[in-house]
């Protein structure tokens, strides 16, 4: 292992001394992968969260992180950015978004941790735009994806990222099976209920906030029917909801009485 450029002879932490170096163009990558409740991952893609446009959000977020990495990492030096970008992934097989950022610079000194800055700062905005809605958000990943230039040359990540789906768990005991047998007619009525809402809420074009609010129930029983948390809406809720959207209940659920 190479001695930590980061550590003096006595051990302590310091700048390291990049006077010496040569001005290259160096250019870096880093990705993170975050993960939603599927309602989430629906609200984000099709523009609809209450704070804005997600994506323009946390892509200003990571550019400005990157920028400032300097100031967040103690032993970073300033370095004069010339390009910052954020792009973004939706998977939607993984109700997950795959962020990617790529810095580049003209200097003494690399990009790395501006990347992998402009990568976290990226999925933390993200999740601070649907915390309200959604605060089980899970940041599954943060790595150094490519870097190129210096004297140590190129770097690219072993293996590139999985964004297929995740891959499906080990057989559940045999006890557990007979529960799954007994119990999964009713599981796949309760699914296809939620995907009629789904539905109903699609072609009328009603956000769950908005509805809600107009329905005078709160947001968050519609969500946490909507992604698995709550096996039912209560009759008075459905009721509401349906008024508030001038339908039937029936119509909420495809012409299923609740």
């Amino acid at each position: 292992m190479n001695k930590l450029s980061h550590l003096d002879e006595t051990g302590a932490a310091r700048m390291v001394d990049v006077s010496e170096k040569a001005v290259t163009t160096r250019e870096a990558s880093a990705e993170a992968i975050i993960m939603l409740a599927p309602e989430t991952f629906a609200e984000v893609t099709a523009g609809r969260m209450p704070k804005g446009d997600v994506f323009a959000a946390a892509r200003i977020a990571g550019i400005m992180a990157a920028k400032k990495t300097y100031e967040l990492i103690p032993l970073c030096h300033q370095v004069p950015l010339a390009k910052a970008g954020i792009e973004f992934t939706p998977l939607p097989e993984r109700n997950a978004i795959h962020i990617a950022a790529t810095v580049k610079t003209t200097a003494q000194t690399g990009v790395e941790m501006e990347a992998l800055t402009a990568a976290s700062v990226a999925a933390l905005t993200i999740y601070d735009m649907v915390k309200a809605m959604d605060r089980g958000v899970v940041i599954e990943s943060v790595r150094l994806l490519t870097k190129s230039g210096g004297k140590s040359g190129a770097f690219r990540a072993s293996h590139p990222a999985k964004l297929q789906s995740r891959p499906k768990a080990a057989q559940p005991a045999a006890s557990a099976l007979m529960h799954e047998a007994v119990s999964a007619p009713k599981r796949e009525g309760i699914n296809a209920e939620r995907e009629a809402l789904r539905s109903f809420m699609a072609d009328r074009r009603l956000r769950a906030t908005e509805w809600a609010k107009q329905a005078g129930v709160p947001a968050s029983q519609i969500y946490a029917y909507l992604t698995g948390r709550s096996r039912a809406l209560s009759r008075e809720t459905i009721e509401k909801l349906a008024r508030a959207s001038h339908a039937r209940v029936e119509d909420m659920f495809a012409g299923k009485p609740k």
